[in-house]
């Protein structure tokens, strides 16, 4: 019996035995344990070439829409800004906002995909936390310029092991939805604070808050508070935040009040 296990446990492993292909029964266990490996090892490397086939066809199909529609989106803005007749500038207007909308469900569904087929593959390298936070500042500028918010990051020296394309994605995020829940003219506040094997960076924004019993649901896939239902949003944002970070061996925590903002703190690992 534990010589049947031992081979189970192999088997389990992905590994191919030693047959001696005689009548016993040994063998003829082990002839068929080595067939299972070799057909769940043909099934392992057609869905990782699936897999990447629908990782080439999404970024290829992201960048050919967002393209033309960026550039919708540029004229249109344009448009408005012309002396039109009243007919022509509402036309214009329309067609800036559906574009918008469009822009914003393209996003979403790059988004969604991003879990749908696995393409979260971090490469954790030491990088500077200054770049990062520059970084997705920079990506979320137009939105808060738009009312008036004011973005406050504190430089830091520090330094952090993470995959700076997917942690600039994850702050981005959590900027984004700052930008979108606070009030105009207010301020978003962004620092980083090391500790002894954590470095935390945290976004606080004087937005409409969460409820305490929310806090542990808003990071759940497709979650949504019905105090944002009029929102745009699919509840993708804050669940692909934590995805990212947890697989960089790092956490993320909320800490708010209804009405006095949200502070989110992202903790990467210092070693």
């Amino acid at each position: 019996m534990d010589t049947v296990l031992e081979q189970l446990d192999r088997a389990i492993g992905g590994t191919i035995q030693e047959c001696s292909y005689d009548e016993s029964m040994d063998s003829a266990v082990i002839q068929r344990l080595n067939q299972l490996v070799e057909m769940s090892r043909m099934n392992c490397e057609q869905a990782d070439r699936e897999r990447n086939l629908v990782k080439a066809l999404i970024s290829d199909i992201s960048h050919q829409v967002r393209t033309p529609l960026t550039n919708i989106m540029l004229y249109a803005g344009l448009l408005e800004e012309q002396e039109l007749p009243e007919q022509a500038g509402k036309m214009a207007s329309q067609i800036h906002r559906q574009a918008d909308k469009l822009d914003f469900f393209m996003k979403e569904l790059v988004r969604s995909s991003y879990l749908e087929t696995e393409m979260i593959a971090v490469h954790v390298e030491k990088s500077p936390v200054d770049e990062l936070i520059a970084r997705a500042c920079q990506a979320v500028e137009m939105q808060a310029l738009k009312k008036g918010i004011v973005i406050e990051a504190e430089s830091s020296p520090e330094s952090a092991f993470f995959d700076m394309k997917w942690t600039v994605e994850a702050l981005v995020n959590l900027l984004d939805n700052a930008v979108k829940y606070s009030p105009a003219q207010s301020v978003i506040r962004v620092l980083s604070v090391p500790y002894e094997s954590f470095l935390c960076i945290r976004v606080k924004d004087e937005g409409i808050g969460i409820r305490e019993e929310e806090q542990g649901l808003i990071f759940r896939r497709f979650y949504r508070s019905p105090e944002v239902s009029g929102e745009k949003g699919l509840g993708i944002g804050l669940y692909l935040v934590r995805e990212i970070i947890k697989k960089q061996g790092g956490y993320i925590k909320v800490k708010s009040e209804p009405g006095s903002g949200a502070e989110f703190s992202v903790y990467l690992r210092r070693n």
